[in-house]
């Protein structure tokens, strides 16, 4: 399964993008400011979004939100990145936050867009099928 963040929009504190499943236009997500570390930018803790790049996508036990939760794995400078439901920069570290665009600093209906992207993940999972996110 191919995932794809597109990122648009690029604010002082966030970043708003568009995930696609397969080609297909999924959700709008929500990040940390864009601080551009695949191009030497510097990272603040807690306030950055990942760098650009391909990432494999695990499903594996959070800690932090004791449930299981989709994992960025080997993101340069950070550990523990997830997907999981949050409505403003306050809700990630690094995180990508899935749902609808409400204006540039927030997102809605997180909860439920995740749940619905949890599940797909879940079921390519199930079928043995690697899941790679690329973040543009």
């Amino acid at each position: 399964m191919k995932l794809e963040l597109k990122r648009t929009i690029f604010t002082d504190r966030t970043t708003i993008g568009d995930l696609s499943i397969d080609g297909v236009f999924f959700c709008n997500t929500l990040e940390d400011k864009d601080r551009k570390l695949e191009a030497g930018g510097r990272k603040i803790p807690e306030r950055t979004a990942i760098p650009r790049g391909e990432y494999e996508v695990d499903i594996t036990f959070s800690n932090r939100f004791k449930k299981y939760l989709p994992e960025l794995k080997n993101v340069p400078q950070f550990t523990g990145v997830r997907i999981h439901p949050g409505n403003t920069e306050n809700d990630t570290e690094g995180c990508i936050l899935p749902g609808d665009r409400v204006d540039d600093y927030s997102i809605m209906n997180s909860r439920v867009t995740f749940n619905d992207l949890f599940d797909i993940l879940e079921a390519a999972k199930t079928r043995g099928e690697k899941i790679i996110l690329t973040v543009a």
